[in-house]
């Protein structure tokens, strides 16, 4: 017997209109002067189901300062889609692309059989809602235990744009690391060949042949003799590049057990991806994007 097909549902257009104040007032006494004549309790009811939306983000804050030009959007049709998960927070959407913080313990793809929900699948259900056609298709990735910043395209040209190109679009790309020990020289490079052994571990070689040329900038920012902060800065982008370079420097990530590291101080991998700039691939705008480290990492 075949196993029955899971469809998504058919998606009904939004109906969507855009106003703009011409003077300083709130949200809510704006909205009863469009929408009049609907009553006080209609216009409540749109604003509290998360059908409004003020200069891209929604809100049901009726007091919500307006200025002249603000763009004020509301869905008659359905609520504005929501992200909403304690894994991952929206920092960033437009019409092509979607850059969201992931947090420790969630992986960015399916790996193998894990059927796990991943990073992607919830930014697909997300602009999936959102328009009934778009789909998450993954630029980068991070490793399941570290927290930080990835972009998502909405379409598979954005994708392979982003692929094709990386280092071309990609200005800057910074980590932040709580290392065991505190490396012998305190800024410095990393450079290796990365290879992959039958054990599916990352490991560096001096022989061109065997791997991949990986390039990552340090610099230790504090230390407290057991521990060392450390900020880093990816050249090439590896599969565990950083947490091999750090070993490497007999300075293994704390939490890292694969890679050496004989303590596990924040219950997590210690490594942050705290800062991304890249160029837009379609618009051209410089994009730069920066969060806040982590409370453990603080020494």
């Amino acid at each position: 017997m075949k196993k029955p097909v899971r469809r998504r549902p058919s998606f009904k257009p939004d109906h969507i209109e855009v106003f703009h104040p011409t003077e300083e007032t709130t949200l809510l006494p704006f909205l009863l002067q469009i929408l009049a004549p609907k009553s006080r309790t209609e216009v409540k009811s749109v604003l509290s189901h998360d059908q409004v939306k003020v200069n891209g983000t929604t809100t049901s804050q009726f007091n919500q300062p307006l200025q002249a030009g603000d763009e004020v959007l509301i869905n008659f049709t359905r609520p504005f889609a929501s992200l909403h998960s304690r894994m991952v927070r929206l920092i960033y959407e437009d019409p092509d692309i979607v850059v969201i913080e992931k947090q420790s313990g969630l992986l960015t793809v399916p790996a193998g059989n894990n059927r796990e929900k991943t990073a992607q699948k919830i930014v697909d259900d997300y602009v999936y809602a959102s328009d009934g056609h778009s789909h998450a298709y993954v630029c980068h990735r991070l490793d399941q235990y570290t927290s930080g910043i990835i972009i998502f395209a909405k379409n598979s040209q954005v994708q392979q744009l982003f692929r094709d190109s990386w280092t071309t679009y990609v200005v800057e790309r910074r980590y932040l690391a709580v290392c065991e020990g505190v490396p012998e020289v305190r800024k410095g490079e990393v450079k290796s060949y990365l290879a992959e052994n039958s054990a599916m571990k990352v490991y560096s070689t001096q022989d061109p042949e065997k791997g991949k040329l990986s390039i990552t900038r340090y610099e230790v920012l504090r230390d407290n003799g057991k521990y060392s902060q450390i900020d880093i800065q990816l050249l090439t982008g590896r599969k565990n590049q950083i947490r091999v370079h750090m070993s490497d420097l007999g300075c293994p990530i704390a939490g890292d057990r694969k890679y050496g590291a004989q303590t596990n101080p924040g219950g997590r991998l210690m490594l942050h991806n705290y800062a991304l700039q890249f160029i837009h691939p379609i618009t051209r705008e410089n994009l730069r994007f920066e969060l806040p480290v982590p409370k453990i990492f603080n020494l």
